[in-house]
């Protein structure tokens, strides 16, 4: 676990040096690949509360660590998702959602019978995903995070 923290302090600390300019420089390239994604519930549905949120979270979290990403900010809202992250040029945006619901529904769906039964799929098939340059990071933030209160 402290190899862990170490690794994440030298990773935020390396992309803090960048971040003045905007971009992370790794072994083989400089970038600067931030998305926010939204994506909601089928039908829109208001499932995503108490215990469903929280494990929603530990999920998205462990499934962003495991594809070697790095979360921002992370809202989940009782309808729809908001998530601001940092990756990497090899993974796809694309790829990385489809990762995370593929893998959040299906261990959910397996956790929580109500979400077999009131919906017949977890997640929508759409999604949002943007990149900023209009835009700063800290906008994209903030504006997640007063998501929260509405």
């Amino acid at each position: 676990m402290k190899a862990n923290k170490s690794k994440r302090y030298i990773n935020r600390k390396i992309i803090l040096n960048y971040m003045v300019r905007g971009y992370i420089k790794s072994e083989t390239c400089v970038h600067f690949m931030n998305y926010h994604y939204i994506w909601c519930p089928k039908y829109r549905r208001n499932v995503l509360t108490g215990k469903i949120a929280k494990r929603t979270e530990q999920l998205i979290n462990q499934k962003i660590r495991d594809l070697n990403c790095e979360i921002i900010t992370l809202e989940v809202m009782p309808d729809h998702i908001h998530l601001f992250v940092i990756s990497k040029p090899t993974l796809s945006p694309n790829t990385l959602i489809g990762q995370i619901k593929g893998y959040t529904s299906r261990i959910l769906r397996k956790e929580f019978k109500e979400l077999r039964t009131r919906i017949p799929t977890l997640w929508t098939r759409s999604y949002f995903v943007s990149t900023h340059g209009h835009i700063s990071s800290e906008q994209i933030q903030a504006y997640i995070e007063e998501q929260k209160g509405k």
